[in-house]
């Protein structure tokens, strides 16, 4: 279990977040990650299998099929990512794994590889809308860089939106914003689309 706070700072004028517990999705949080996903998975069917399959096999499996593979994650013991609750509620999720475990990544001609480190990868943050700009996206990021710390990890890296005017829509946002990670300490290291660069945290 992680304990952390969000920076009063990170969106001015906004409520500033109490405090936050972060905990891994394993067997027993199952029940909370459903719930913070809702019927939907979070966003059409995704419950988020994105990374981890191809355009194909992601198509025929939106929706309970997705939420029954993401579950036998769990139940092997793996740990997808992290769950921020306030109280006893999941209200934010970060999906963090080694970059080896989402394949997509590799296809892609934004996200690939940026050099030989063995990183691990954020790709996806979902805050529950009450709790949006309040600093979450930010408590997770930094929870999940010590994760990855504890695991053995030598670098963390996002792929941020940077949208060029204006707000990202929520359906889009779910990378990150590039504010979140600027202010957990990652930088850019690379940038082959205006609005997504890719951040990453060296861990000593």
């Amino acid at each position: 279990m992680v304990k952390a706070r969000a920076p009063a700072h990170e969106k001015p004028g906004s409520e500033p977040a109490a405090g936050f517990v972060i905990e891994p999705l394993v067997e027993e949080k199952w029940k909370d990650f459903e719930l913070l996903f809702g019927p939907r998975g979070a966003c059409a069917g995704c419950w988020c299998m994105w990374w981890r399959l191809t355009a194909k096999e992601f198509e025929s499996s939106k929706g309970e099929a997705n939420r029954r593979a993401m579950r036998a994650l769990v139940r092997r013991g793996d740990v997808p990512g992290l769950l921020a609750y306030d109280g006893e509620e999941a209200v934010g999720w970060c999906a963090v794994a080694p970059r080896t475990a989402y394949p997509r990544l590799a296809r892609s001609r934004i996200m690939r590889p940026v050099d030989d480190v063995a990183v691990w990868s954020i790709v996806c943050l979902f805050v529950a809308k009450p709790w949006r700009d309040r600093g979450v996206a930010t408590v997770l990021i930094r929870a999940a860089v010590e994760h990855v710390r504890a695991q053995g990890g030598e670098a963390v890296e996002g792929y941020a939106v940077e949208p060029r005017r204006g707000r990202t829509a929520d359906l889009y946002a779910y990378p990150g914003p590039v504010s979140a990670f600027r202010a957990a300490g990652f930088v850019e290291v690379a940038r082959r689309s205006p609005t997504r660069p890719i951040m990453r945290y060296l861990l000593e």
